[in-house]
């Protein structure tokens, strides 16, 4: 076979892409030996005979196939973990996951008449004290104490 690395050196430069990229129909290979100047390349490219091959992208099958089995729990083991356990699910964002559904639930109890509006006044500021680990723990506090202040 010929040597046409000047011609595919010369076409990257004409076609503005790097030698990887330059495509010589290898039937052509004899023809595309005789262009000696930039012009005959030239000639060559608009005949379709040296063309620019598409740029190459990466393929994301293996990136959802990883994300597909991370959404239902695999892969998230100790050791793909990264950052302290605060980093990430943060403190905060657990904090106001469970303040809102205690306030839901006090709000509930209220509307439906279970408790009292001053019962709700002070069950509402214990809970933004911290004093309820969740809504089970809320509930069993007032089945405890609020029952027994109706009795």
């Amino acid at each position: 076979m010929t040597d046409l690395r000047v011609q595919k050196r010369m076409a990257a430069s004409l076609l503005g892409v790097g030698e990887g990229r330059v495509w010589i129909d290898p039937e052509e290979a004899e023809e595309v030996s005789k262009a000696i100047t930039r012009q005959d390349v030239r000639e060559l490219i608009e005949k379709g005979i040296i063309k620019r091959k598409p740029v190459q992208g990466i393929s994301r099958v293996r990136a959802r196939a990883l994300a597909a089995k991370r959404a239902y729990g695999h892969r998230k083991g100790p050791g793909s973990r990264k950052g302290a356990k605060g980093a990430r699910a943060p403190r905060k964002e657990q904090w106001i996951k469970r303040i809102r559904a205690q306030r839901r639930l006090l709000s509930e109890l209220r509307d439906s008449g279970k408790l009292t509006r001053s019962e709700y006044r002070m069950l509402y500021r214990k809970s933004k004290g911290g004093e309820f680990r969740s809504t089970a723990h809320l509930r069993t506090y007032i089945e405890t104490h609020i029952a027994e202040r109706s009795e």
